[in-house]
């Protein structure tokens, strides 16, 4: 049977992203070179949120793109006859940016490869990091993020839902567990 507990809710999933915009205005707000950047679909989500909340404080646009992984998954064969493929939305040159590549979750580490691999396509980064609202834990290749909006333990075989009002008509992070 599956149970569901919550890891965050509303008011702190939007306490997290607060947190994690100060650290990087505090960080890297000056820089004109500084990129946020997506991966589709909720990575995209809160993105987005970080920008509105760091251009607030600046005063000024960022660069801002999405990134759609699925075909440089290693899995992608195996994700049924028709893979659904996002959009790809990068439309300033990536040479030499600081970018922040931003997701929901981070587990195994082999989405955020996909997207290191995507986003070689477009050029040439100063540097990549990665910024997550959640750390899961269970690595299978050696990434890390330098960002982390909530780290919790979990068994292999949990997931972790990060749910938006943008698609999922609901604001929460959950913990879904097969006891």
């Amino acid at each position: 049977m599956l149970q569901r507990a919550t890891l965050m809710t509303a008011e702190q999933m939007a306490a997290s992203l607060d947190s994690l915009a100060e650290t990087l205005l505090s960080r890297y707000g000056a820089s004109q070179d500084l990129a946020l950047v997506g991966i589709q679909r909720r990575g995209v989500v809160i993105a987005a949120r970080l920008r509105d909340r760091m251009e607030e404080r600046l005063g000024r646009s960022l660069l801002f793109g999405s990134l759609d992984i699925t075909l440089y998954r290693d899995d992608w064969t195996s994700a049924g006859p028709k893979p659904s493929v996002g959009q790809t939305r990068i439309r300033f040159d990536v040479e030499g940016k600081h970018l922040i590549l931003i997701d929901d979750v981070l587990f195994t580490g082999r989405t955020t490869r996909a997207a290191l691999e995507a986003l070689s396509d477009f050029g040439r980064p100063s540097k990549v990091e990665l910024l997550v609202l959640v750390d899961r834990g269970h690595r299978e290749l050696p990434i890390h993020p330098d960002y982390i909006g909530l780290r919790c333990e979990t068994a292999r075989n949990d997931r972790v839902d990060v749910l938006v009002h943008e698609i999922d008509k609901e604001e929460a992070v959950y913990i879904v567990t097969d006891s």
